[in-house]
């Protein structure tokens, strides 16, 4: 199996001021996932994509194999995550002339995960032989139990109904939330399916205190929390 890592990292970010290299234990946030990536000993290249020529150099930095600067169409606030995976794939194989086999995304704000996680969440694809592998944990919440949403005339329900009632959150159906950590494909899954959800897409499942994606400050601190706590003996 040829694989590839791509790390697709926008600049600018509207709820954590450019995150994706900000200082997390010393080091830009992209760098923990470039080592992680590294320490897989699983890729024959690593590449990450941006707009920003900031991040790019710092990805240098840290030893990536290929930056891939990513066209203003692949960089607004609307833009898809799918077709930025994509791009930096086909670019990267233009550059290497090669084939991937297995692509894996990792996204640079998720930096809690460990190289054990994405090893296992390629094992999980490539011993299933199934189009992707996409990576959660528990959910706090149960749509059958306490999630609730409003309907038209503004009345809260449950999001999810059964043909029996729950008393309990143990008793209801096991829930996951996406976590955005790692993202596994068969290449002709991403280049042609092209979708998250397939019919024999599988899940990886990780602890909560491994699956925390920065959005705002609250998540930041959280994770730097986590972090630290970590580095002690």
């Amino acid at each position: 199996m040829i694989r590839l890592c791509t790390i697709c990292a926008r600049g600018g970010s509207k709820g954590v001021k450019n995150k994706n290299i900000r200082y997390l234990l010393g080091r830009p946030l992209i760098a923990h996932t470039i080592l992680q990536a590294k320490a897989t000993n699983l890729f024959a290249e690593i590449a990450v994509s941006s707009d920003s020529d900031e991040i790019l150099a710092i990805a240098r930095q840290w030893g990536v194999d290929y930056l891939i600067k990513r066209p203003d169409e692949l960089a607004t606030d609307t833009a898809a995550k799918i077709p930025v995976i994509q791009h930096c794939v086909v670019e990267t194989e233009r550059l290497t002339q090669k084939a991937y086999d297995t692509i894996v995304d990792l996204d640079a704000t998720s930096p809690l995960r460990l190289p054990e996680d994405i090893v296992a969440a390629v094992n999980l694809l490539e011993k299933k032989n199934v189009s992707n592998v996409i990576t959660g944990m528990p959910a706090r919440r149960s749509p059958y139990f306490n999630l609730v949403e409003l309907d038209e005339c503004g009345v809260a329900r449950l999001a999810k109904k059964l043909d029996r009632s729950v008393t309990r959150r143990q008793d209801a159906p096991k829930c996951y939330d996406m976590n955005a950590s790692i993202y596994v494909w068969k290449r002709g899954a991403l280049l042609t399916k092209a979708a998250i959800f397939n019919d024999d897409t599988q899940l990886y499942v990780m602890p909560e205190e491994r699956s925390i994606d920065i959005d705002s400050e609250l998540d930041f601190a959280f994770v730097e929390f986590l972090a630290h706590k970590g580095r002690q003996p």
